[in-house]
């Protein structure tokens, strides 16, 4: 099994920044990919950023030049800096991740969600 704890959301002003976190926990298992969904009431959930363990991402067109995802392998954990928020960025912030466990099975987890409010 993998956890993912995630860290940073909150309340910010529109055209302010924050910073998400996500760490992965758990025994004999290496990071494929890990990214963040959001949901807003009343919406679907959706990408927002994923990235692999080699670098390679991929964005939402509606975060694009906005949000920035990296990934520290050493330390399992991924991070959103996410700047020049909109009100529409107002969502509750999922992290996932699909992870190698032993015998290359590839499994999917989800965080708990943090939840990110952008308001004046």
């Amino acid at each position: 099994q993998v956890q993912l704890v995630e860290s940073g959301g909150g309340l910010v002003q529109p055209g302010g920044s924050l910073r998400l976190s996500c760490a992965a926990s758990g025994r004999d298992f290496s990071i494929d990919v890990m990214g963040w969904y959001r949901q807003a009431p009343g919406k679907q959930r959706e990408l927002v950023a994923q990235i692999t363990s080699g670098g390679s991402t991929n964005y939402a067109d509606s975060v694009k030049g906005r949000f920035t995802i990296s990934i520290v392998n050493a330390k399992n954990t991924v991070y959103l800096q996410m700047n020049s928020l909109e009100p529409e960025d107002t969502a509750v912030y999922y992290c996932h991740s699909i992870a190698i466990l032993t015998g290359l099975n590839y499994r999917s987890y989800w965080g708990q969600g943090t939840q990110v409010t952008v308001s004046s």
